[in-house]
């Protein structure tokens, strides 16, 4: 009787041990894009997941894709930028617009009350951008590029065929799902549905492109 026990112990014991190991091979996989949390930056996991090329900058995820280049430098939505760092990179603007909201603005924006919005006009291009009532930098939310010498960082631009949009941007999808020669937009969203780029096509071609973030 003795023995029959030993034996039923073991086996139990064996089952055990080969349940374990099967649960700790399973929880160490990592987790597919479509499985993985937005950020992708679980603590204790080795690799981690990159959602459609955003990348890790000062413990929060942003979204560096969403921006363009212009004389190898990189102009992203969530940047902070003012005045002076503008012209800079892009030279003085044609034209300079601010605007403090307030409760009787007439723009029903209560949620932005006491926020700085100013807007910086070039030639095919224009910038949005908000800083908060406490005086902190301002921050890029808006982007409008008509002219092809802005290019986005996987190098689409105005003018571009709509099939090397697709090629470039592969996880995009057209709105509208039109027909080439109609109008539509192409948009390309990342995985928080708040940041955006958005390809408006005309005639199988990107007339223009518009990157902006969704405020509160």
């Amino acid at each position: 009787m003795m023995k029959i026990n030993i034996k039923a112990s073991a086996i139990i014991l064996l089952g055990a041990l080969l349940t374990s190991a099967l649960t700790g091979c399973q929880s160490n996989q990592v987790k597919s894009p479509e499985a993985a949390s937005p950020s992708g930056n679980s603590e204790g996991q080795s690799t981690v997941v990159v959602k459609e090329g955003s990348k890790q900058k000062e413990g929060n995820v942003v979204l560096k894709e969403l921006a363009f280049m212009f004389k190898g430098k990189t102009i992203a939505i969530s940047d902070t930028a003012n005045e002076e760092q503008l012209e800079q990179m892009l030279g003085k603007a044609e034209h300079v617009k601010s605007h403090t909201y307030r409760a009787d603005d007439g723009t029903n924006m209560d949620t932005l009350i006491g926020f700085t919005e100013k807007v910086y006009t070039y030639p095919g291009l224009k910038i949005k951008t908000i800083s908060i009532p406490d005086g902190k930098q301002d921050s890029i939310f808006h982007i409008q590029i008509t002219d092809p010498k802005y290019a986005t960082v996987r190098n689409i631009k105005a003018g571009d065929s709509l099939d090397t949009l697709k090629n470039a941007y592969p996880e995009g999808r057209l709105v509208g799902e039109g027909a080439p020669e109609e109008e539509d937009d192409f948009r390309y969203e990342p995985s928080n549905y708040v940041d955006v780029m958005s390809f408006h096509i005309k005639d199988a071609k990107v007339e223009s492109i518009q990157i902006y973030s969704l405020l509160d």
